[in-house]
């Protein structure tokens, strides 16, 4: 907070960065007492009507008072980084803009996955005054219409939610009609979006008490998988190989950050994900892809046999050491990681000198064969209402797997 002296005979000298905003036309004094003055131009068009500091809750505060009121204008709050305006018609938000960057459409559309860092780069270098972002998405066929509709509520909804945990900086209300095409009509009306955003406040925090950082490593457990959504089973494949960041997971499924994070908590609380802070040491490419779907597969069947058998680790190796050939030749030296899936980096380096083709191909081979002898396993120790998904669940790799290497031939 800057602080000003007012000398003997009542002149103000203000810092630079007070008084150039302001420029040079006079001010009238709006409101005074002992402790406060406010200044303004109140024949100026949007008149500044109200101002203050914003504290820790003042948010819920202002929105209840605009709204019940039924007030019309912009509410501008300053916040540290940048500058968020809320726009009022007859007490309901019908538009947002903000000057972070992260709440910018290019960003939002790239949040949901439909558009590429790449592409928003480009397209940025061709907006004019003429020309917005959003017109250049839907002529080039990048956005479909509804998609741009979609994220641009998306944006202004994340702009207002985020408001709600905001602790300090300042806000003023300008009284200005609201154009028409500033107008953005939300699925929710304002005391509704207040509840939702006290809402999202309380389980971010949470949310986050598991989920630690989006910049963590979900990483799936091998714990047996049932009844999930298919929100939650996109997430769930996606995390196999614990390689991208919960953000990042986001975006490639189309998740909302709240969305995805309420997703993610209840698969941790579920223990069919942990979180890593550093991604798993895994091999790029599709030798990486074989290895992580397969490993994902070991995993569960280890957790889920394990529990009626505990010598099925040391069976496993004994596997390993008994594979005819060429698998014992792909295999030899592999361990056996206390979560049932085997040394990637380990296998990896058996293959070198190998064709690139024979690699994928003898790596699926002796994969599915240690697949095949762990689905005995399962006949044995499950009952067949038990063993029946998991066998499945085989099944459905190794089809995968060999379509996978089909397209790459």
């Amino acid at each position: 907070m800057t602080k000003i002296n007012v000398d003997k005979s009542g002149t103000l000298k203000l810092p630079p960065e007070v008084y150039q905003p302001l420029g040079e036309q006079p001010l009238a004094v709006i409101s005074v007492s002992s402790n406060h003055l406010l200044l303004g131009r109140p024949e100026a068009e949007g008149p500044v009507l109200i101002s203050g500091v914003l504290e820790e809750g003042a948010t819920t505060d202002l929105l209840s008072y605009f709204n019940m009121f039924r007030k019309t204008g912009i509410l501008t709050i300053e916040l540290e980084g940048g500058v968020k305006s809320l726009y009022f018609q007859q007490g309901e938000i019908v538009f947002a803009t903000s000057s972070f960057a992260s709440e910018d459409l290019g960003e939002v559309l790239f949040s949901l996955g439909k558009i590429e860092q790449d592409a928003l780069q480009k397209l940025r270098l061709l907006v004019s005054q003429k020309t917005s972002l959003g017109k250049l998405l839907v002529e080039r066929g990048i956005v479909a219409p509804k998609d741009l509709w979609l994220a641009a509520r998306s944006q202004v909804e994340h702009i207002i939610y985020t408001l709600f945990s905001a602790d300090s900086g300042g806000f003023y209300f300008q009284s200005v009609a609201i154009e028409q095409e500033q107008i953005l009509r939300l699925s929710m009306s304002t005391q509704n979006i207040i509840m939702e955003g006290l809402r999202r406040l309380d389980e971010k925090a949470l949310f986050m008490r598991k989920i630690i950082s989006l910049d963590y490593f979900p990483l799936e457990t091998g714990k047996e998988v049932t009844d999930l959504t298919q929100a939650e089973a996109g997430l769930m494949n996606m995390a196999q190989a614990g390689q991208q960041t919960a953000q990042d997971l986001f975006r490639k499924i189309g998740l909302r950050e709240f969305d995805g994070m309420r997703i993610l908590f209840g698969l941790i609380e579920k223990r069919l994900i942990r979180m890593e802070d550093s991604p798993t040491t895994e091999v790029e490419g599709v030798l990486g892809q074989i290895l992580a779907a397969y490993n994902s597969l070991f995993k569960v069947i280890f957790v889920r046999v394990l529990k009626v058998s505990p010598q099925f680790p040391q069976e496993v190796v004994q596997s390993l050491r008994d594979l005819p050939q060429p698998y014992s030749f792909v295999l030899r030296d592999v361990e056996l990681r206390e979560d049932g899936t085997l040394d990637g980096q380990r296998i990896v380096a058996n293959l070198v000198g190998l064709e690139e083709g024979d690699k994928k191909k003898l790596l699926a081979d002796s994969l599915c064969e240690v697949a095949f002898t762990e689905t005995m396993a399962l006949r044995r120790d499950l009952d067949a209402e038990q063993a029946r998904p998991l066998i499945a669940r085989v099944q459905e790799v190794t089809t995968k797997i060999r379509d996978m290497i089909g397209r790459n031939e």
